[in-house]
């Protein structure tokens, strides 16, 4: 097995660049969306193939145990490339959480299968009543000999209509003196009986999300994952992954690029404004890049990401934000156009970096959420 690590950084690129360029499909290149399952199913088999499916997972669990230096590299090939989002929560929240959380059969039984893809995953957890205050949730899961029945709803659930699994959270036991207690975490099969979905479009006119019901949802009693009525501590854990994959610069590096395409097919670097604004996000990007690559080698570590990681979320979120509305102002006129539009020859998607953008700061748990806990947790200021 090659030693990835191991390689120089100008040869692993090399490598990365040469099998991503050779590989992955002209037409799937630089979507303005999320990609499909049907769309993207023969390039995640490719990486599997290759072994590069799970950059982050280690190797004895089948992954590539990249360096956070040469997960970056990596990463910043993927953009080059112009290569989609694949559906990844199993790669990068489940495999991770049952690594640590799951029994040995639960890894025997979940943990090759979302390497291969047949296994895709989608998150259960914001309800139409509990987003941000995720622990005030109120889907059950009451025990009936050797099956958990599940009822109640899951909202703005990501891709859920090309999953084959869920993980989710459920209450456990109403009687809890908080509400963070009681919650319990469960993983199951998206084709049980009772289980039904609603597709929900985003901003951008895409089917990107569903609200999914449950309706005395049976599943065994296995489901359950970690200890009983301690599901909030796993999710602590993974919102702490899902924080650092939407901290990940991927995509505030893609709209960084079509804004410096834009700039330069207008001339606007002779502008001195714009050029203190270009360059000051170029410098708030590069922050991101390093405090990303702080997190992957925690992670990489082993260690429990901590309350800070929202730091992460916060600075990502509010940067592609203010990069996709300076790549508005830098288009003018033609700011107004969707899909691709023509710049001096540059084909750009102007509108679906702050299409995209908008939601940044809500999901994964709002910005103003995040702030309270870096203030709480973090800095340990006075809660009024």
């Amino acid at each position: 097995m090659t030693d990835w690590n191991a390689m120089s950084d100008e040869a692993f690129r090399k490598e990365v660049r040469t099998f991503f360029e050779a590989n992955y499909p002209a037409e799937l290149r630089f979507l303005p969306r999320r990609l499909r399952w049907d769309e993207c199913k023969p390039w995640y088999q490719a990486l599997y193939r290759q072994g590069w499916i799970a950059p982050a997972w280690p190797r004895e669990q089948g992954g590539m145990g990249l360096s956070p230096a040469k997960q970056i590299i990596m990463l910043e090939e993927t953009e080059r490339c112009g290569i989609g989002r694949m559906p990844d929560q199993g790669i990068t929240q489940v495999g991770p959480t049952i690594m640590r959380y799951g029994t040995e059969a639960q890894k025997a039984k979940y943990l090759r299968p979302i390497l291969t893809g047949e296994n895709i995953w989608c998150q259960g957890y914001s309800e139409p009543n509990a987003g941000s205050d995720l622990a005030s949730l109120q889907t059950t899961a009451v025990r009936e000999g050797d099956e958990w029945v599940i009822n109640g709803s899951k909202i703005w659930t990501s891709m859920s209509m090309d999953a084959s699994h869920m993980y989710v959270l459920v209450r456990t036991d109403r009687n809890a003196a908080k509400k963070q207690e009681g919650i319990s975490f469960m993983v199951l099969d998206m084709k049980t009986p009772g289980l039904t979905l609603r597709p929900i479009r985003n901003i951008a006119g895409h089917e990107e999300f569903a609200q999914v019901f449950f309706d005395n949802v049976r599943v065994p009693a296995d489901a359950l994952v970690g200890e009983l009525n301690k599901g909030w501590t796993i999710a602590k854990a993974l919102l702490g992954f899902e924080r650092l994959g939407i901290g990940n610069p991927r995509r505030t590096r893609y709209a960084f690029t079509r804004l410096e395409k834009v700039a330069r097919s207008r001339g606007l670097f002779d502008d001195p404004a714009f050029a203190d604004k270009f360059a000051q996000l170029r410098l708030d990007l590069a922050d991101q890049s390093s405090l990303f690559g702080r997190y992957v080698e925690q992670v990489r570590r082993g260690e429990t990401l901590g309350p800070d990681v929202s730091i992460l979320k916060i600075w990502a979120m509010e940067l592609y934000q203010r990069i996709s509305e300076l790549l508005l102002e830098a288009a003018d006129e033609k700011s107004m156009y969707e899909g691709n539009v023509d710049f001096d020859g540059e084909s750009v998607d102007v509108l679906s970096s702050f299409y995209m953008s908008r939601p940044g700061t809500i999901y994964g748990g709002s910005n103003e959420i995040q702030r309270n806990i870096v203030a709480k947790d973090v800095l340990r200021l006075p809660m009024k």
